[in-house]
């Protein structure tokens, strides 16, 4: 759920005009630290230090005269009041957040910010040549894309949606794909085949260095994957260089480490140019579409609906 500050003197603005502001602006401070668990958690969240956080809950409690979190160095929990505080608050500014919700999509006009987390390749070759067109037509919406390897909890970090591989998608979630499957194509330097020789097959590669994935949530090292004449397989390969970053694998490539598979929107221009060569043709799988997903319990904003349309078209 979201605490806005809007939410909340919406919410106070209508128990009482006579409240002091002040107060509605530390509660939203005090919800945003239990919901995250942590002063470092809602500092993250709120794009403020946690000194300041600290500072606006003192103020809150001494304008209160009431402790509502014990903290300690090692953790963090509403006190009696505080339970009571928010079982109290957080249904009237969900139905508040609900109202608004609504009045948003009334707009003619889509305004705000769309949080947007996604996978480095998605991120590269889905979302960002889309937004040009986007920004053009919609111009009061702002995108802010946090571009993470890794699997994470949208709801919990507050995005409006994510953008994964189907089979990593989170449970509860409206999907909506975006893209075709994705080529892959294996790959090294001329001067590494020079050295080395070309694999014509994965049984090949036992005598090869290879440029491999690790993976970021996990920490494995990805299982290389070959799909030939309709067969799919995968193996585990000789990895001389390793790490989570799939445009590091891509410059390790350029620099002759070894043969590395790549997206082939990374590769196709080093290839026409000849510095990198396709070696393994006909042995490379497709990555499966990339998807869109977004939480079900979630009011979507026109600005989001918007850019939601825009990543429908490939």
């Amino acid at each position: 759920m979201r605490y806005d500050k809007a939410v909340i003197v919406a919410w106070a603005a209508e128990k009482d005009s006579s409240m002091d502001r002040d107060i509605w602006s530390g509660l939203t401070v005090f919800a945003q630290i239990v919901e995250a668990g942590s002063f470092a958690g809602a500092a993250k969240r709120m794009g403020v230090s946690a000194s300041a956080l600290s500072h606006a809950m003192r103020a809150l409690e001494a304008r209160l005269d009431i402790r509502l979190l014990n903290r300690t160095t090692r953790s963090l929990a509403p006190t009696d009041a505080g339970e009571v505080l928010l079982a109290r608050l957080q249904p009237a500014m969900a139905s508040v957040e609900h109202v608004l919700g609504e009045l948003d999509s009334v707009r003619s006009r889509p305004v705000g910010r769309v949080r947007v987390n996604a996978h480095k390749p998605a991120a590269a070759y889905l979302i960002l040549p889309r937004l040009p067109v986007f920004s053009r037509d919609h111009p009061d919406v702002s995108i802010d894309l946090t571009v993470d390897d890794g699997l994470v909890d949208i709801v919990a970090e507050r995005f409006d949606c994510g953008v994964r591989h189907e089979q990593a998608l989170q449970g509860d979630m409206i999907s909506v794909r975006i893209s075709n499957p994705l080529t892959l194509i294996f790959v090294a330097s001329p001067a590494y085949l020079d050295l080395h020789g070309h694999p014509d097959n994965p049984e090949d590669l036992h005598r090869h260095r290879c440029i491999s994935y690790r993976h970021a949530t996990s920490g494995a090292l990805h299982r290389w994957e070959f799909e030939h004449n309709g067969v799919r397989t995968e193996r585990a390969v000789p990895a001389s260089f390793v790490t989570n970053d799939v445009d590091i694998m891509h410059d390790a490539a350029l620099a002759g480490l070894g043969i590395c598979c790549l997206l082939l929107e990374q590769a196709e221009a080093h290839v026409r140019s000849g510095d990198l060569v396709e070696i393994m043709p006909g042995w490379a799988p497709a990555l499966p579409p990339c998807h869109l997903y977004y939480s079900s319990k979630r009011q979507p904003t026109t600005a989001f609906r918007a850019f939601l349309e825009a990543m429908r078209k490939f």
